[in-house]
């Protein structure tokens, strides 16, 4: 039978650096030591004003094909996550294939999630290969929500950096009963919760004019406009320490696993507290789990392939090991899966 595998991570960040130093400037009472220390963050990668999501994306697939994993050739199905397109239409997907010369019969399309974004993209390959739609497909989650972040807003800005990830999965001949090398999966989604992490105006339910322009201060001193992303910390804080641990067991239930069978915990690296307080609250203290977002920030879609592949650097992962990868956040949508790790997932 034909099973999915990942054969290849690698990921783009871009090389403007916005540091805690230069935030303190910015935000009264925030020292660098103390940005560090709450969110876990030094630095985040900030996108060039004329760079986009799209760039990135076809940057970090470039990367993948120059170490000689896969040839563009070969693609027969190219994925794009991103909540940040170059345009309402066409697909960048579609852009991307061109720039990248995959072959004309490659599929492309773009789908919108957030942090949860690179489970369902998994799920989503899986199910083209695995039903033979697709025999090599290209996975790229791709980011720039600082250009929808007010610099006056100290909820935001000090947490989100860009970045592109690119992920190769390709259709591999198993055993009949050999376990899965992605997969199984579990997925959430509670829409009554979009409104704590939004860009509310430039859509067409409520379409930009002079007045969603208009910058205003909340009651914590956060300058922002309706053109801009709004982030209800506390809100997103709950319901992740609701939800995570809830899917944490249940996706152990459902593999019939241990947490000790598991070689390496990867979740969407949102910031350092909230990791701190969800590896306590799904039981997980002295197990290996993966918590470093110092260099890069929160990187939404793409921040669990960039920790899988930082996790592999810092020898907490190997070939042939196990991880639990989950996501959450805006939607709000979580999704988690199980997933064994390729040879080349360490760039050289």
């Amino acid at each position: 039978m034909i099973s999915a595998q990942i054969f290849g991570i690698d990921y783009y960040l871009p090389s403007k650096t916005l540091i805690n130093e230069e935030l303190s400037t910015i935000y009264t009472g925030w020292t660098q030591e103390k940005i560090a220390r709450k969110l876990g963050i030094e630095q985040r990668l900030i996108a060039a004003e004329n760079e986009t999501a799209l760039d990135m994306g076809v940057k970090a697939a470039q990367k993948l094909f120059d170490r000689k994993i896969c040839s563009p050739e070969e693609i027969d199905f190219l994925v794009f996550c991103t909540q940040s397109p170059d345009y309402f239409l066409p697909t960048s997907a579609c852009i991307m294939q061109h720039q990248l010369n995959l072959p004309h019969h490659a599929g492309a399309f773009d789908y919108n999630l957030g942090c949860s974004g690179y489970i369902y993209g998994l799920a989503i390959c899986k199910g083209l290969i695995e039903t033979g739609a697709a025999q090599n497909v290209l996975l790229v989650t791709s980011e720039t929500y600082s250009k929808y972040i007010n610099s006056n807003d100290r909820s935001t800005r000090p947490l989100f950096g860009d970045g592109a990830a690119a992920t190769l999965l390709r259709g591999v001949e198993t055993e009949k009963n050999a376990e899965p090398m992605i997969g199984p999966f579990l997925f959430g989604t509670n829409g009554s919760g979009a409104n704590m992490l939004i860009v509310p105006a430039g859509g067409h339910r409520f379409p930009k004019s002079p007045e969603t322009a208009i910058e205003t201060a909340d009651s914590r001193g956060n300058i922002r406009s309706q053109d801009q992303l709004y982030m209800n910390g506390q809100g997103i804080f709950a319901f992740a320490i609701e939800e995570v641990p809830r899917l944490v067991n249940n996706l152990l239930e459902k593999t019939a696993k241990t947490r000790g069978d598991i070689d390496c915990y990867i979740f969407h690296q949102a910031n350092r507290y909230m990791l701190e307080r969800l590896q306590e609250l799904c039981k997980l203290n002295g197990y290996n789990y993966f918590n470093d977002i110092r260099t890069v920030g929160n990187t939404v879609s793409s921040s669990v392939p960039i920790a899988m592949v930082q996790a592999a650097e810092q020898e907490l992962l190997h070939a042939g090991d196990s991880a639990m990868l989950i996501g959450f956040g805006v939607g709000l949508s979580w999704g988690g899966t199980l997933v064994r790790l390729p040879k080349s997932l360490v760039r050289t």
